[in-house]
């Protein structure tokens, strides 16, 4: 059983699977192909990523990986705290470069799902933040892409952390998301 809210970009929706509580602590079906399937996730998985970030303030992406090898991803935290977000970037669409961010929480044990033609980011909202995420695709570092996290066109409102951000090399020098051709071209459906 899993309760799912379905956000303001086509396809990207936050899911609560249902936890079983007692005196021992909680059972919870984290990922059920079924209910997924229910909810319209009908994605099949082929790697699953972990992370740790031991500092809070740690900021992951944009990152996407361009077809053949786009990924779309089932996001949760297991220790901590995220703020994660999607954003649109399919050529065309009536969203493209908007973007949602939900808080993630180990506690409340909500997922992100984020489709294939969505780059994803986290910021981590306390020490020891450990990220679980199932995608559907392998890693490419070919098809590896990444934008920049404060690009002014998407405006990103980060949640004020209390430190300065800390981040790679590689996400501190990405380019501006304009300066990219995404892969992604998005398709209208009926």
């Amino acid at each position: 059983m899993v309760e799912a809210v379905q956000h303001n970009l086509s396809g990207v929706v936050e899911v609560t699977p249902k936890k079983f509580v007692d005196g021992r602590g909680y059972f919870s079906e984290a990922y059920n192909k079924h209910a997924w399937h229910a909810l319209g996730i009908d994605v099949e998985f082929v790697q699953d990523n972990i992370s740790l970030s031991v500092e809070k303030g740690v900021l992951r992406g944009l990152h996407f990986q361009t077809p053949p090898y786009a990924q779309a991803k089932l996001v949760r935290v297991l220790a901590g705290a995220v703020f994660d977000v999607a954003v649109d970037i399919r050529t065309g669409s009536p969203t493209f470069g908007d973007w949602v961010g939900v808080e993630l929480t180990a506690d409340k044990g909500n997922q992100l799902f984020i489709p294939a033609g969505f780059a994803h980011a986290f910021l981590t909202l306390t020490p020891n933040a450990q990220v679980f995420y199932k995608v559907s695709e392998y890693y490419s570092p070919a098809c590896d892409r990444s934008f920049r996290f404060n690009d002014p066109a998407i405006g990103i409102q980060w949640p004020d952390v209390g430190v300065p951000f800390s981040f790679s090399e590689k996400d501190r020098t990405a380019p501006m998301l304009n300066e990219l051709d995404t892969g992604f071209v998005y398709e209208a459906t009926a």
